[in-house]
């Protein structure tokens, strides 16, 4: 099943994909899908083997190219895009025949009790994987913290038994480019192909029918999506963000959490979708804080981080544009840490802002998406949480103490996509928890088994035999007081309170049907 190795340099441009072939590609995934193929067990495990091969065997024109769109190190991109795909393509090939298999449920309905009931798991049709994609200037889209990371989805969809089409990123060119030299090479073009591009191919696309559209970046795109699938009613999963707050309680070691706040914030240069936004910490704490990160940054990067090979450079010169204009624009707070920029070399130093004003229309108005650090101060959890509960729902809410009570306090009033208590970013790599935000931040679930059901339609199935017609007397016309009564009887158990509790559920519904099989059985007779 392996794909025998050859050389490939990593492109420096990225080829958009020709509007006249877009419409070819659907027509020809989408045929290919009704044949079948992609449905086929063995065929699903062989193209999750060769999905998995691209990325293994050019692990390291990743790296490289990875390095070339956003100064990523490998550490950084090993966490980050390379071992999520491969581990997501290990799992399916050891889970996917059991998560394939009907499941069997037990009728609840008397009348069904002798029947079988059954959920299969069908593939959807042909997907849309849409990647990180910039729509005009004033939209902003932002989100480039995983430049493979639209392989991840792919390999859910593959294991479910789908077609797909995906879009890659036109921001990170290295990487998409990359990704689409090698594709042909290891994956079957005929179910799955790649499209490059940005506005015009974005559009063309969304403008013909698909089975589900899968993006991520941010709400407002999503709601661009969201219109364009209601056209064809086509289901979406939203993947998008949000203002996600580490929320600090005074009984937290303040060294360790400066360490793992740092570590959300600066990753990638604080461009990842569940990176931490803000910090809220008590008034009494904040200059102990300000000074273990401090010490964190300097021994992480030095006491000149654009000098350091650990840390990154923004995506863009427009997103760096972004970010400065929102430091620029803050009417609150002081440059505690860092400040400093290179627009030409992308460079923005670690920074951190103290005593941040809540409502700050710069720094508070957006998800900052870069690595700045706002540090918002407050008297007791409850104020913290009130003032949380002003945004909308985030991705994530990381919390940092070490009493259960404070961990509760600030978890159970806040909505959010997820919780990471006392860390951060790691809730996004362990697979066995679904991945999703909730209103603003997102819509829908992923990542391992919900990879796979969210690419699947449960399909219920009732199985019955051609026996016991007698039974089905009482709900054919002409109704009688008698077959009401009957009725009653075998679909209404709720007045059987007693019985629940002497009893199982299931045995007592059975030897209720057994007493109506009975009786209609001693009626034929006589």
């Amino acid at each position: 099943m392996s794909v025998a190795r050859f050389t490939v340099e990593v492109p420096d441009t990225l080829e958009y994909t020709s509007l006249d072939t877009i419409e070819d590609s659907v027509t020809v995934v989408r045929g290919n899908f009704v044949t079948g193929k992609p449905r086929n067990m063995y065929w699903r495990k062989f193209q999750l083997h060769r999905l998995y091969q691209m990325v293994h065997d050019h692990e390291e024109k990743f790296y490289e190219a990875l390095a070339k769109d956003m100064g990523k190190t490998r550490h950084e991109a090993l966490m980050g895009d390379i071992s999520p795909l491969l581990e997501e393509c290990l799992y399916f090939l050891d889970n996917i025949e059991k998560l394939a298999k009907d499941e069997k449920v037990q009728p609840r309905s008397t009348l069904n009790r002798l029947d079988q009931c059954i959920i299969r798991k069908d593939p959807l049709g042909v997907v849309l994987i849409l990647g990180c994609w910039n729509y005009p200037v004033q939209v902003k889209d932002k989100y480039f913290s995983g430049h493979v990371l639209p392989l991840v989805p792919l390999a859910g969809a593959i294991a479910a038994g789908n077609s797909a089409i995906i879009k890659l990123s036109e921001t990170s060119v290295h990487t998409s480019a990359l990704i689409t030299k090698l594709f042909p090479k290891y994956m079957d073009i005929a179910c799955y192909r790649v499209i490059n591009g940005a506005i015009p191919e974005t559009t063309a696309l969304l403008q013909y029918k698909f089975d589900h559209i899968f993006y991520t970046g941010s709400s407002t795109v999503g709601k661009i999506i969201m219109t364009a699938a209601a056209k064809h009613l086509t289901p979406v999963t939203l993947e998008l963000g949000g203002k996600s707050p580490a929320v600090i309680t005074a009984s937290s070691d303040l060294k360790t959490v400066a360490n793992r706040v740092a570590f959300g914030k600066f990753f990638n240069t604080g461009q990842s979708c569940v990176g931490v936004d803000y910090v809220l910490i008590p008034k009494a704490q904040l200059e102990t804080f300000v000074e273990a990160l401090k010490k964190t940054i300097t021994d992480w990067f030095g006491t000149n981080p654009k000098e350091s090979k650990d840390y990154g450079r923004i995506v863009t010169v427009r997103h760096f544009d972004r970010i400065m204009d929102l430091l620029n624009r803050r009417q609150s707070g002081n440059v505690v840490i860092g400040g400093d920029s290179d627009r030409d070399a992308r460079y923005i130093a670690p920074t951190v802002i103290s005593n941040v004003n809540f409502s700050d229309p710069g720094l508070m108005a957006e998800e900052i998406f870069g690595p700045i650090l706002p540090i918002v101060t407050y008297n007791n959890i409850d104020d913290a949480v009130a003032m949380i509960k002003r945004n909308d729902p985030p991705l994530t809410v990381y919390v940092f103490s070490n009493k259960k009570e404070e961990q509760r306090q600030v978890i159970d009033y806040l909505p959010s996509g997820g919780v990471c208590v006392n860390d951060t970013l790691v809730q996004f790599a362990e697979f066995s928890l679904p991945f999703g935000g909730v209103g603003n931040s997102g819509l829908g679930k992923y990542h391992g088994k919900r990879s796979y059901e969210l690419f699947t339609h449960e399909r219920s199935m009732l199985i019955k035999k051609q026996r016991f017609e007698f039974l089905m007397r009482a709900r054919y016309p002409p109704y009688t007081t008698n077959t009401f009564k009957l009725l009653r009887t075998t679909l209404l158990t709720s007045k059987f309170t007693a019985n629940r509790i002497i009893y199982k559920r299931g045995i007592r519904n059975t030897f209720i049907l057994f007493l109506v099989i009975l009786f209609f059985y001693i009626r034929k007779r006589l």
